[in-house]
């Protein structure tokens, strides 16, 4: 966890005071850690293993051949994310920036223009382009312009190990077990008797637990704001097929317990969260408290005042509360 705590937020450009207990000082912002607890994940070619698997009459749970670790790449990670953030910017009654271009060759006819009419403006179209300041709506901020503008928020790819004393959550890491599924597709037609059509293959992890870690390059609080909104709702959403992560959604794999675990833990805290021995201690839960009545509503207030700023028909919340 980065131990750069001094740093203050920017708040120049919101109409508000953002009002933060002392105790922010000690968050450890840049660094935001999601916590993903997940049965059962299909990224398609989301995964990179660092071994070959061995065939299923090989088998052996302790060979080390079959202790297999890798990485899940923050593509569809980022997807998942960026989804829960529109649908947190279009239920406040903006729109949301869509993330392709207007040009592009879509698989579906007059697909843009649709979206154009559910929640969402063109890409890019929120910048302002009388200014040099390449500042677009939220969205735009954190996700970025596709090759002209890195969005804030680094996504980190998840390094994930069966073996659980490998696994360092401070550093985004989860425990997680690779398993390749070989599915045979069979024939239909009783004349055939059941004779294989084609195989199917499919890389997943199953039993996933522990964080996946993102930093921003910019302190602004409406970015942390929007973040927790997100995760939150994609956490009450879990089940709910747009908001599952990954493929295979019809199988029931993708649905995540999710949340921002509480940005004032320090790291032998976040350790302590996914250590199964060890319960919160009081410091913990003091700061669980703190987050939860002085910290995380200030941060979504700030979001609102973003939000409204740059529409005339939204309120601007309060000077005081959300």
């Amino acid at each position: 966890m980065h131990d750069e705590n001094t740093q203050t937020f920017d708040t120049a450009h919101l109409d508000m005071e953002l009002n933060l207990p002392h105790t922010v000082d000690e968050m450890a912002l840049p660094d935001i850690y999601v916590g993903l607890e997940i049965d059962l994940l299909a990224p398609g070619d989301g995964i990179v293993t660092d071994r070959p698997h061995a065939s299923a009459d090989r088998y052996e749970a302790d060979d080390p051949q079959n202790q297999i670790t890798g990485q899940i790449s923050p593509f569809t990670l980022s997807g998942w994310l960026r989804h829960g953030c529109e649908r947190i910017v279009q239920t406040a009654g903006a729109t949301a920036c869509h993330p392709g271009e207007p040009n592009a060759d879509y698989m579906l006819e007059d697909v843009y223009d649709r979206d154009l009419d559910s929640g969402y403006h063109e890409k890019g179209s929120c910048v302002d382009a009388d200014t040099d300041v390449d500042t677009g709506c939220v969205i735009y901020d954190l996700f970025g312009g596709f090759g002209d503008r890195a969005g804030r928020v680094v996504r980190r790819p998840i390094r994930f190990s069966p073996i659980r004393r490998q696994v360092d959550v401070t550093k985004g890491q989860a425990e997680a077990h690779y398993r390749q599924l070989n599915t045979q597709v069979r024939s239909r037609n009783a004349d055939d008797e059941g004779q294989p059509l084609r195989q199917a293959t499919r890389d997943v992890v199953g039993n996933l637990v522990g964080t996946w870690r993102l930093t921003l390059r910019d302190l602004k609080p409406e970015y942390v704001g929007l973040l927790v909104e997100a995760v939150d709702y994609l956490n009450t959403h879990s089940d709910e097929y747009a908001m599952q992560l990954g493929g295979a959604r019809n199988f029931g794999a993708g649905i995540v317990d999710t949340e921002v675990v509480n940005p004032l833990y320090t790291a032998e805290e976040l350790r302590r969260v996914y250590n199964r021995a060890q319960a919160p201690t009081q410091a913990m839960e003091a700061k669980d408290e703190v987050w939860a009545t002085e910290c995380r509503d200030e941060f979504v207030r700030a979001l609102q005042a973003r939000t409204a700023a740059r529409d005339g028909d939204l309120p601007v919340p309060g000077g005081d509360a959300a």
